[in-house]
């Protein structure tokens, strides 16, 4: 598996879960507001903040409707509407945020929507690239961003396998292969029924010289913990400081700055529980090892020169003594001394 490296930190086998806070536009427009979501990231465990730069006549067409807000909210509704609504950001104010992370130690990082976009962030120097679901099968666009030279972030909601090889090929050919495959489910909110997070595992299969990360849209904190367990390398939640504020159609399926720092400690508390892959003796286990394990000890007293039979011996916790394996083994054998009762037997007691 590749080691990707964004900003200071290292995403891959052997490195700490990396953890994004998807902030989205949940700023609402208001720079007040996309600071004290940095700030909250930043002291909640998140190691990026991450936003999205767009500008929505590039982005849809005029006619066509929106999908992800509750059924009755969709009628009449268009994409074009809520996009302009949420475009209320642009250099200037993106430069504010990043110059705040900076300072804060935060990577900023930002989902480009069109090419321009990728340039703004480009020239705001972001050390990676997230490319949204519904861009997977945007292939010149693909494109356009892997020769950036940065990491990508690749969200494959609604993707078959053929169209994410389709798109991680575009990506290699382009020269860049700093890529992180991100499982997704396009559904706001998705329930635990549709998160078909055993897909982490297909992926990890399917792609093993990548990490495998997953872009979370399921309410609470549990799939991004499962995830960890299955061995992701990225986790990707929305995140707001209020999901009661009325702005931006993400607040409600985001989690507040309580859940995120629950959310990491539950991530590291997995990845410490999962260990490595061999087994070792645990310094705690040593006297369990010595004192904890059955030996072979006298059932009755044994008189010297008898011949061993099963009645005469037993197994019990000593920290002396044979181990049971050796118990048929020293069946027949003859006792050189006399055994009392929870004696334990050492090969120099028998006649060999």
């Amino acid at each position: 598996m590749k080691e990707i490296k964004v900003g200071n930190k290292m995403i891959g086998e052997n490195h700490p879960v990396y953890i994004v806070a998807e902030s989205g536009c949940n700023h609402d427009g208001k720079l007040e507001q996309a600071f004290q979501i940095v700030k909250q990231a930043h002291e909640n465990g998140a190691d990026a903040i991450k936003f999205q730069t767009f500008k929505a006549e590039k982005l849809v067409t005029k006619q066509t409707p929106q999908w992800w807000l509750p059924k009755d909210k969709i009628e009449g509704t268009r994409q074009i509407d809520l996009y302009k609504d949420q475009d209320r950001f642009g250099f200037e104010e993106f430069k504010k945020i990043s110059e705040y992370c900076k300072n804060l130690g935060i990577t900023f990082l930002s989902t480009p929507f069109d090419e321009d976009s990728v340039d703004l962030l480009d020239q705001l120097g972001v050390p990676a690239f997230k490319v949204a679901s519904t861009d997977l099968t945007n292939l010149p666009f693909l494109e356009y961003v892997a020769k950036k030279n940065k990491p990508i972030f690749l969200s494959t909601g609604m993707g078959s396998i053929r169209e994410i090889k389709e798109a991680v090929d575009t990506i290699k050919s382009a020269g860049n292969e700093e890529l992180v495959i991100m499982h997704c489910i396009v559904e706001y909110p998705a329930p635990m029924s549709h998160a078909n997070l055993n897909f982490i595992k297909t992926l990890q299969k399917t792609f093993p010289e990548f990490p495998i990360g997953l872009s979370d849209h399921t309410l609470g904190i549990l799939s991004p913990v499962i995830a960890t367990s299955l061995g992701t390398k990225l986790i990707e939640k929305h995140f707001t400081i209020d999901k009661s504020i009325r702005g931006a159609p993400d607040h409600i399926i985001s989690i507040e700055p309580r859940e995120l720092s629950m959310m990491v400690k539950d991530i590291r508390a997995t990845e410490s529980a999962l260990g490595s892959y061999e087994r070792t003796l645990l310094e705690y286990e040593k006297s369990a090892y010595e004192h904890g394990r059955r030996k072979i000890v006298a059932n009755k007293f044994i008189s010297k020169g008898s011949i061993l039979t099963r009645e005469m011996i037993t197994c019990k916790r000593n920290s002396q003594g044979l181990y049971p394996r050796y118990f048929n083994e020293i069946l027949g054998k003859k006792i050189k001394v006399d055994l009392q009762p929870d004696d334990p037997l050492q090969f120099e007691d028998i006649e060999q």
